[in-house]
Formats: structure tokens, sequence, C-alpha cells
């Protein structure tokens, strides 16, 4: 008869299985998690708005580019303007993100307020 006790404990195996379990456990309402996510979605639009903008005004410029480029001759001047709404698109891109996440903490102030109000007792 062998009253022999075997114990493997792996704290790697342990931590993936916490892992494995918290996907299938219900979500708490968790107020610093919310106070998280409110915190990172105050500049998402402002960033997409302004990445678009940037992009759009980089392939404007672009166009204007090559308009003045390949056809000098005869598309100089309106390859020049095309070329200049470009980088106007460019600089206003910084500021188009700065007016969105203003407008975007105004509109999430409140929620936030009042989550710090809650978490800070």
């Amino acid at each position: 008869m062998d009253n022999t006790f075997e114990y493997t404990y792996s704290a790697k195996e342990q931590a993936e299985i916490e892992n494995i379990r918290k996907k299938y456990l219900p979500k708490e309402d968790n107020k610093m998690e919310q106070l998280r996510k409110l915190d990172k979605s105050v500049e998402v639009p402002g960033t997409i708005i302004s990445i678009a903008l940037g992009i759009l005004g980089a392939l404007i410029m672009g166009t204007g580019m090559s308009f003045c480029m390949i056809w000098a001759d005869s598309l100089l001047v309106p390859g020049i303007v095309i070329g200049i709404l470009g980088m106007v698109l460019i600089g206003l891109a910084y500021p188009v993100f700065r007016k969105v996440t203003a407008r975007q903490r105004e509109k999430l102030a409140p929620q936030i307020l009042a989550l710090t109000e809650e978490l800070s007792k």
C-alpha cells in the first residue's frame, strides 16, 4: 500500500486557468473600468476624424503635385491650387482634433465627474 501524496503546482497554469475562467464569468459593473473606458472614448472620435482629414489632405496634395510634375505645361496652376488645398486640409487636422475632443469632454464630463465622486468616497 502506497500512502504518498503528490501535488504539482504551476503558477503559469493557474494564471491561464484564471484568465480562461474570467472570460466565462458574467461581467461585473466595475466603476473604475467604466471610468477608464469613458476617459479613452473622449479622444477616439477626434482621432478618427483628424486621421481621415490628414489622409484626404495628403491624397489631394499628391494629386496637385502630380498635375504639376506630369502636366506642367497645361495643369501647373490648377495643380498648385489643388496642392495648396491639400496642405490646408492637412493643417486643419490637428485643430479639428482639438475641437472634437473638447466637445467630447464637455459631453462626457458629467458622467466622468460622477464616477470619480463615487470612487473617491
